[in-house]
């Protein structure tokens, strides 16, 4: 994979994504970027993977796919927008905001299992018994070319930017961010990190799912091309605890009034934290879909 298959994703996606502001601002003194991804359509960076991955090998007549919550919302609202049939297994841990917001875009929304693995592995044995095409999450080059679409977005609109912080679950949007060639600073719960596990041992392996931000980065393994990618180009792995997320959290809030999921503040954790390397940093926020939020 390579800086290529990203424009190529940008060129797909760009009638049907929105191109999502960045604001350049100070968080202690220190001069940072924001790119406000929680502002994209279905409230989080994942309507892209999922726009390109559908647009790129022609419409299928339906899509299946498993999802912690955001990455099914964004596979609903994508396949929506172009008119295919839409189902979406989650865990019956799914927040109730995300279950919502599934349905609310017209998908069939389907329970059942302890974790993602669990409802990953019903969605395939579903989309291989209906002949639909089962989309990942995020272990898929397509789907990590269109995550990459925005961190490309923020090369272009602040070239002086020298790292990119991303917050990591299955490891798409990192992958993708890391093709941009700026240095790609890969964050996680430590309550719930597989790509840190995946790089103590050398390759994925199973890891807990143990944290605040579990819905949106509880991916029990690291996907094996963000692995891969993220392996070869040096990204720099921060852990962070959830009581520095949610002070996190609220600091986009009281500071920014930017309301976002705790996994979006996960970045800004790391950066309050002395983690982040870079004259001029840019940190994703993205995700919005919080049961904060809804009340």
């Amino acid at each position: 994979m390579d800086a290529a298959a990203v424009r190529a994703a940008a060129g797909r996606i760009a009638p049907h994504a929105r191109r999502t502001p960045v604001l350049r601002t100070e968080v202690g003194g220190r001069p940072v970027v924001l790119k406000l991804e929680h502002l994209q359509l279905s409230g989080s960076f994942k309507l892209r993977g999922a726009l390109n991955a559908l647009l790129a090998g022609g419409l299928p007549d339906a899509v299946v796919t498993a999802s912690g919550g955001n990455h099914g919302a964004a596979v609903a609202a994508a396949a929506r927008l172009l008119g295919v049939p839409a189902t979406v297994f989650v865990p019956e841990s799914v927040p109730e905001v995300k279950a919502r917001l599934i349905e609310a875009q017209g998908a069939r929304l389907v329970r059942g299992g302890a974790t993602y693995a669990d409802s990953a592995l019903a969605a395939v044995a579903a989309a291989d018994a209906g002949g639909a095409l089962y989309l990942p999450a995020y272990d898929h080059p397509l789907v990590v070319a269109g995550q990459g679409t925005c961190a490309a977005e923020v090369v272009a609109e602040v070239p002086e930017v020298d790292s990119i912080v991303v917050a990591v679950g299955g490891g798409g949007l990192a992958a993708g961010t890391a093709l941009s060639g700026v240095r790609t600073v890969a964050v996680e719960p430590t309550g719930c990190c597989a790509l840190r596990d995946a790089l103590d041992a050398g390759r994925p392996v199973d890891s807990a799912t143990d944290s605040i931000a579990a819905s949106a980065l509880g991916a029990t393994r690291v996907g094996d091309l963000p692995f891969a990618v993220l392996r070869d180009a040096q990204a720099l792995s921060v852990l962070v605890d959830d009581a520095d997320i949610l002070a996190a959290r609220d600091l986009l809030w009281s500071e920014f009034r930017l309301a976002v999921e705790p996994a979006a503040a996960a970045p800004l954790a790391a950066l309050l934290a002395g983690a982040v390397p870079g004259d001029l940093p840019a940190l994703i926020v993205c995700g919005a879909n919080s049961q904060w939020l809804a009340g």
